[in-house]
């Protein structure tokens, strides 16, 4: 893993990394073991309800999403149910990204609108990601950058018809967005080396 998040800070200014993907018992360690790359890295710990690998409890995910706060990472993504329903918000601090993934449709502009002010009551760090059926759904979430505010949004589509959204948020607004290494790992996304191409002076 350090080896992996190395090379990919070796070539992008960010990089997530996806803690959910260890045993709980090895984030500890893991934590520690990349301390000094933190700063520059979005750590995750997302569960299975919400498409990542957690299978534990939510209450010992709770305790893990605490410990990983206590490093000062440059952010650590936390879904905005759990923040909603566990109050976890001051506990983890300024820096937590409130985000919120959508994997069956995009929801309509007066929701998507009110769920980002919803989300940015919690942090000024937002990341809100739906699924495109047609290019008006990419549309839709990308005009969201007009009411963001003093908000740090990222929002995009996944699937074919939302991938140019991953690419056109850059240039709206938004300070990174999520690429691969290689293989696309989710449904529409860049690889590095693609969005390296296509943005050239635009952040990565």
């Amino acid at each position: 893993m350090l080896t992996a998040l190395q090379g990919a800070l070796g070539v992008s200014r960010y990089a997530e990394l996806r803690l959910d993907f260890l045993k709980p018992e090895h984030v500890p360690d893991a934590l520690k073991m990349c301390r000094r790359h933190l700063k520059r890295c979005v750590c995750t710990i997302r569960p299975e309800s919400q498409g990542g690998m957690f299978a534990e409890s939510e209450a010992s995910r709770r305790d893990l999403l605490r410990l990983a706060s206590g490093y000062e990472p440059y952010r650590l993504d936390v879904e905005y149910d759990a923040i909603r329903r566990g109050k976890l918000a001051a506990d983890l601090g300024a820096g937590i990204l409130v985000s919120w993934h959508d994997f069956e449709k995009t929801p309509d502009a007066g929701a998507l609108l009110q769920k980002m002010r919803r989300m940015s009551g919690y942090s000024a760090h937002v990341k809100m990601v739906a699924t495109a059926r047609t290019a008006m759904d990419a549309s839709r979430i990308l005009s969201l950058y007009g009411a963001a505010g003093d908000t740090e949004l990222i929002a995009f589509c996944m699937g074919d018809m939302g991938k140019i959204s991953r690419l056109v948020c850059l240039y709206l607004g938004a300070p990174y967005t999520y690429v691969s290494l290689g293989k696309a790992v989710a449904p529409g996304q860049y690889s590095l080396a693609e969005i390296k191409r296509l943005t050239a002076p635009v952040r990565t």
